[in-house]
């Protein structure tokens, strides 16, 4: 992987978590396990090698311990997003203000353009750019402009008729050396081709959300064919903990921004 990661920022989850948006019918998060798992979430990032800023609680957006869904970030730019949820539109402004006390020079994504940062993989200077319930065609289209001028390429992948998949990224992670990890929703995709691809069983398929960062790849707990699969491959693998963000439809890539 030729991108090395250095920081992360994160935010931690309130005490109103439990209010944000929600498909997964999988009962109340638990806000103390939360802080736990976020904690060694946190922590995992540490031992990648990256400097880690944890941002408060923003108690005026239950979601938004999911910094990932807020910004577009790469080696040369950096893309503030709006939300597809008009409820976690308000999450940008700390945000970008985050990115900037980094050195971060932002852009923006404009009316009536919206983009989740999830529906976004970047796979060197290639991004694949979802349209999803949450980023929409003007959205798409507006990121697309701003990454081509910074020199990158970007495909669209159209996940909108998916009833699985909440973001791209719910179901694609890329992994480095032109290698793509993906859950069965995706299997089929044709901007696909041309890459080596590490697909992910069925019954396994909410583990397609991991990270890699550096020498590792970070996987949620509880999959243990997808670990040792990544193992053969010559990943250091770190399992986590992810059970009460996943019942706000949350997954490992969702609590970081990371460049």
């Amino acid at each position: 992987m030729s991108y090395r990661f250095e920081r992360a920022l994160t935010r931690l989850p309130g005490a109103n978590f439990a209010n944000g948006l929600t498909s997964a019918q999988l009962g109340r998060p638990d806000l103390d396990l939360a802080l736990i798992q976020h904690a060694a979430y946190c922590e995992a990032l540490r031992r990648c090698g990256l400097e880690v800023r944890t941002l408060p609680p923003d108690l005026a957006h239950a979601d938004s311990t999911f910094v990932e869904d807020t910004a577009v970030l790469s080696a040369a730019a950096t893309i503030v997003t709006r939300p597809g949820a008009a409820s976690r539109q308000g999450e940008v402004g700390a945000i970008t203000q985050a990115l900037r006390d980094w050195g971060r020079e932002t852009e923006c994504i404009t009316a009536p353009g919206t983009v989740d940062g999830g529906d976004i993989c970047q796979a060197e200077n290639h991004f694949f750019i979802g349209v999803s319930a949450r980023t929409n065609d003007a959205g798409a289209q507006q990121l697309g402009e701003a990454l081509r001028a910074h020199g990158y390429t970007t495909s669209t992948i159209d996940i909108r008729d998916n009833r699985v998949l909440l973001h791209l990224k719910s179901g694609l992670a890329y992994l480095g050396d032109r290698r793509l990890l993906l859950a069965p929703e995706l299997a089929r995709v044709e901007e696909f081709r041309g890459y080596e691809l590490v697909r992910v069983e069925p019954e396994e398929s909410y583990a397609a959300n991991c990270v890699r960062i550096n020498a590792h790849v970070l996987v949620a707990d509880g999959y243990p064919r997808l670990a040792a699969a990544l193992r053969a491959l010559g990943y250091e693998v770190v399992t986590l903990p992810i059970s009460e963000f996943r019942k706000m439809d949350g997954g490992l890539s969702c609590l970081s921004l990371r460049f």
